[in-house]
């Protein structure tokens, strides 16, 4: 039923399958445990004590900061600090200190290049400046920390082409900080160039009804996750957005490709959970730390359950009426966190193995012509094998059709431009595909 809403692409040839230990290694377990353990920190507000030995956003960072070293594999593993300035949510400023581990990429070509997996650890209760009462946080967002520990955790020992970094943002609830120092500082001092982010907030209760419009059977909800992508890139120069109006581009930025890619590895990994792309930033008067990185100029987007509970989320603990309020671990499943993480770990393979995206591909549009001439520049991996050209409908929400074209940087058709979205990708030897960069337009 809700095939329609979830992309697919038609492939010409299959890339290779991942290892199938890599799933069986994701533990729903080990997931629930860690959503457990966070909790059992009692609060991890951003202004909480940070020196309190057991309870507080401090004894959660060193507490993650631990998972991560434990993992082995080469793992760098730091704490991001960042000083702050004084702010409506944290009005005395000060430091926001987010927890981090880099896997290095492994091919020279490839290791300037990252991909993120992010998930915050910080949480509130129903007053969103209060330090010192519980907020345990099981859902938004000890879900997504713990997919983060599990992404890092199986991926530690994988050679991976591409760097891959795993991201736990403090702050998030006070107005993302930890993620907007983060990625304005990676935006300035240039360490690697991010090419995705995976963001990952409130991915633990899929028990919340699914309903569709119009009423009808309810799907399982534990079968999908929301993936929301901003369709216009934040910022755009007044040139952008002129092209972006001259293509009719509105939903092809590269978040959007991004969005696509994760539906596109889904489909070929046959993973548990499938994504249901929102073309949408985000959902309704709520924000994620996708956002600041968006902000900063870099592709990300925000995985999200299919349905919300609000008495489980920004609220204190506590009964009335014999309902249960807050957002504490009975709520929040082991078995879909992990089935979201190895979705997550499954993506994270394929963009980290991929080439890069060909660069700078346009329709040619120099004369009056019926057909579609398309360029582009080649990918910089010796292991490029061919490159694909896909396409769809004006009209369409996703990539529809797609023809290898061999180790080319120009392909022609008798189909006009007109009438069609064009993008194009690499494919290495291995069969791994980048996402698809989309066709501009240009004089040659």
């Amino acid at each position: 039923m809700l095939h329609t809403i979830i992309a697919m692409l038609v492939l010409t040839q299959p890339p290779p399958a991942l290892p199938s230990e890599l799933a069986a290694a994701v533990s729903a377990d080990r997931a629930k445990a860690a959503v457990e353990s966070l909790a059992g920190f009692g609060t991890r507000h951003t202004l909480s004590d940070p020196a309190h030995p057991t309870r507080g956003i401090g004894a959660a960072r060193t507490w993650l900061k631990t998972q991560f070293e434990s993992y082995g594999g080469g793992l760098e593993v730091s704490l991001d600090a960042h000083q702050v300035p004084p702010m409506p949510r944290l009005p005395r400023g000060g430091e926001v200190v987010n927890v981090m581990a880099i896997k290095r990429g492994s091919m020279p070509e490839a290791a300037g290049r990252a991909y993120y997996v992010v998930g915050h650890f910080d949480t509130i209760n129903a007053d969103r400046m209060d330090p010192e009462g519980d907020a345990p946080g099981a859902n938004d967002d000890a879900s997504g920390t713990a997919v983060v520990l599990e992404c890092a955790r199986v991926l530690a020992g994988v050679p991976l082409e591409a760097t891959v970094v795993f991201l736990c943002t403090a702050g998030e609830e006070q107005g993302l900080v930890g993620a907007k120092f983060h990625a304005e500082a990676v935006a300035a001092k240039r360490p690697y160039e991010i090419l995705g982010v995976l963001n990952n907030d409130i991915v633990g209760d899929p028990s919340v009804p699914f309903v569709l419009p119009g009423g009808g059977p309810r799907p399982d909800a534990s079968g999908f996750v929301r993936v929301f992508s901003e369709g216009v890139p934040r910022n755009p120069s007044a040139e952008e957005l002129a092209s972006i109006r001259q293509l009719g581009a509105e939903s092809d930025s590269a978040s959007r490709q991004l969005a696509r890619f994760v539906a596109y590895v889904a489909e070929r990994e046959n993973t548990v959970v499938r994504p249901m792309l929102v073309f949408r930033p985000d959902r309704f008067l709520r924000g994620g730390d996708h956002t600041a990185f968006n902000e900063a100029g870099f592709p990300a987007v925000r995985f999200s359950v299919p349905a919300e509970d609000y008495t489980r989320q920004h609220v204190n603990v506590t009964e009335r009426d014999g309902k249960k309020y807050g957002d504490v671990p009975e709520f929040v499943s082991g078995a879909y966190v992990a089935d979201v993480a190895r979705l997550n770990a499954a993506v994270l393979v394929h963009l980290a193995n991929a080439p890069r995206p060909p660069g700078k591909v346009r329709m040619v549009a120099a004369q009056l012509e019926q057909g579609t001439t398309l360029r582009w520049e080649a990918s910089p991996e010796p292991d490029v094998a061919w490159y694909e050209v896909v396409w769809r409908r004006t009209t369409a929400a996703t990539w529809e059709e797609s023809a290898t074209v061999g180790n080319v940087t120009e392909w022609k058709t008798g189909a006009s431009k007109d009438n069609f979205f064009f993008g194009v990708r690499a494919v290495d030897r291995e069969g791994y595909r980048s996402p698809v960069s989309a066709a501009g337009v240009g004089s040659r």
